[in-house]
């Protein structure tokens, strides 16, 4: 069964956010170093309940229904492409398409029935 493994916020100022959570919840933000500017969240120590997440520039502004402005949770699947078109056939529309996360795997995002965006990520450390 699929769990949520990993949660990200979309901001429009990076070190504004990063601030804000900082001082506000006392999380800790590590540059990614990836392709594109990323922060890695530790929201706790490891071993005690919950995830850790990250945190990117928002890919799209925000103008009608696009853009993301939500805290998007990730689940763990098996096969991103099988789970990608059966959310669509359950409903749901593409957010954003199939991604390579190099060295993580592939990530897509849909939005559920209720316009709900989360993401799915198949592992593939060979992701490029």
């Amino acid at each position: 069964m699929p769990r949520v493994i990993h949660f990200e916020i979309h901001v429009d100022d990076p070190q504004r956010a990063i601030r804000f959570y900082s001082e506000l919840l006392g999380w800790q933000f590590t540059a990614y170093g990836g392709p594109m500017p990323y922060w890695l969240i530790t929201t706790g120590p490891d071993g005690t309940p919950g995830i850790n997440g990250g945190l990117l520039k928002r890919m799209h502004p925000l103008s009608g229904n696009d853009g993301v402005m939500a805290f998007v949770c990730t689940a763990d699947v098996d096969n991103l492409d099988k789970c990608f078109a059966r959310a669509l056939e359950l409903g749901a529309t593409a957010a954003l398409p199939k991604m390579p996360i190099p060295g993580v795997g592939w990530l897509a995002y849909v939005k559920d029935t209720e316009g709900n965006v989360f993401g799915m990520m198949q592992p593939d450390p060979a992701a490029k």
